[in-house]
């Protein structure tokens, strides 16, 4: 039992994102761009997209990982879409239409879908409150009658040109026993043929959930409940549910002043929420059905969601807390010959981590731009600001507190040592932090990157015939003074 009252509630969809907007979908690989509706479900459990021939695509708000807007969203490479876009055009202003979204189930294996509003500046707004609903606490903890939900928020959004549900989407959603499936829909009267159809509004919630209790039944919850209620008596009192509540559910170990057990009157309010029968509810009474909605609730979820919230004190000094850190932040596979991807530093920042490496080396001419690899090894590199650009954009979408960058520096050229601080002082901006703090609590330091710089002294490059270049150092770019005088400071 985690609370009675669960504390977070459900994410709220605005209005704008259920009515939709219009927006071009393309593709680079097929070169197509196809009108859409963009829309999310009222419960945000999906982002979908409507063609013209109305066929629907579903994103589970789960697996969205960043939404990009402007010059960071997408732009087409294909010649045909560039045309459609008129992207050749001085004054198309194609980035103030352009919207991307990310998808994937990690942080390599990513999906891009593109697409183009009719209006300018419309997708600003859609990436913000988009990427809000995949963030909430609930989305990625969500308890079991949320994924339940869900199949039926699919199912009446996923109909035929007639605005029906076809049967055929039963059984690909239960795709494991045809028979049960055509069992569970003969039991709630409901058509079973593969070719048959449903209305929409004869699958109502409460419809939905005796289907899924025909199909699925609980007899392990059958056996608890019969072993808590009256004999003779096809329901649980309040004062049962208290009881199994307080015996089998609580931790017996709590503080009965601090975590008081159960009260009858308390249980009531669980009663309303999960009973099916208007019969059983006003009589303070819980059916087997209504024990399972109730086992299924976010009041039974594995994680206490208190402590989904900040619940930390956050106004000790950074060296007060452990940091979720990332090492070799560009690769995405393994140190010997894996890819190089600045794609991977946007990554780690939106999943929470807080410090990010980089490993500069001396870029080649005649362009020498500083890049970032695993030096001696058969890794791909990335250029240098190509990451400061992907950090500076995914810093603090996703968390306020101070980024760290922890630099290995390889660059013996006082050239491009210049650059990569420009690069840092021109994407940060005001983030970069460039004085040094004393006292400072973390959450003053809230939307701060935090590197080893200077403000203008003697370069110390690294590299020189005294070190091993196979031996991993960590040394700040730029120092003030002696190594040991180095400070943290925002660029």
């Amino acid at each position: 039992m985690s609370l009675l009252n669960p504390v977070l509630q459900p994410p709220e969809v605005k209005a704008y994102l259920s009515q939709g907007e219009r927006f071009i979908k393309w593709d680079d690989e097929t070169a197509i761009a196809s009108p859409v509706i963009l829309r999310v479900d009222p419960k945000g459990y999906y982002l979908y997209w409507t063609y013209q021939s109305k066929e629907v695509e579903f994103l589970d708000i789960t697996s969205i990982r960043d939404t990009r807007f402007g010059k960071f969203a997408k732009i087409p490479k294909s010649q045909k879409l560039r045309e459609v876009f008129n992207m050749d055009f001085p004054d198309n202003h194609f980035l103030l239409k352009a919207l991307t979204v990310v998808s994937g189930p990690d942080m390599v294996d990513l999906t891009f879908h593109n697409f183009v509003s009719y209006k300018e500046n419309v997708g600003k707004d859609w990436v913000e409150d988009v990427l809000a609903l995949a963030k909430h606490p609930l989305i990625a903890n969500a308890p079991r009658s949320t994924f339940l939900d869900k199949i039926l928020v699919k199912l009446k959004r996923h109909l035929n040109p007639e605005g029906k549900i076809p049967v055929k989407n039963f059984f690909q959603m239960f795709p494991a026993d045809r028979k049960r499936v055509e069992a569970a829909l003969t039991a709630c009267h409901l058509p079973k043929g593969k070719n048959d159809t449903i209305n929409p509004e004869d699958l109502p919630e409460s419809v939905f959930k005796s289907f899924l209790m025909s199909l699925c039944p609980r007899p392990e919850i059958d056996e608890i409940f019969t072993s808590y209620h009256a004999k003779a008596k096809p329901y649980m009192t309040k004062e049962h549910l208290a009881k199994f509540i307080n015996q089998k559910q609580r931790d017996s170990r709590l503080n009965s002043l601090l975590f008081p057990p159960a009260r009858p009157d308390q249980v009531q309010g669980l009663i309303d929420k999960y009973e099916p029968s208007v019969i059983n509810m006003q009589r303070g009474q819980l059916s087997p059905e209504g024990m399972v909605w109730f086992l299924c609730g976010p009041e039974n979820s594995v994680l206490a969601q208190d402590k989904l919230l900040l619940h930390h004190d956050m106004t000790q000094p950074l060296n007060h807390y452990f940091i979720n850190s990332s090492h070799n932040t560009y690769l995405t596979a393994g140190q010997f010959s894996g890819l190089s991807s600045a794609e991977m530093y946007r990554q780690v920042l939106l999943s929470g981590c807080r410090c990010v490496e980089l490993d500069c080396w001396k870029g080649k001419p005649p362009d020498e731009e500083p890049i970032i690899t695993h030096g001696f090894t058969m890794t791909t590199d990335i250029l240098f600001k190509e990451a400061i650009e992907a950090i500076a954009e995914s810093a603090f979408k996703t968390s306020p507190y101070p980024v760290i960058l922890s630099f290995e520096n390889h660059v013996d050229s006082a050239r491009q040592q210049a650059k990569m601080a420009e690069y840092c002082r021109v994407m940060f901006g005001d983030t970069l932090l460039t004085e040094p703090l004393e006292r400072f609590p973390v959450s003053r330091l809230c939307c701060a990157v935090l590197g080893p710089g200077s403000s203008g002294h003697t370069l110390q490059p690294r590299g020189s015939a005294r070190q091993d270049p196979h031996q991993e150092q960590k040394e700040p770019i730029f120092w003030s003074g002696s190594p040991q005088q180095g400070a943290w400071w925002r660029s």
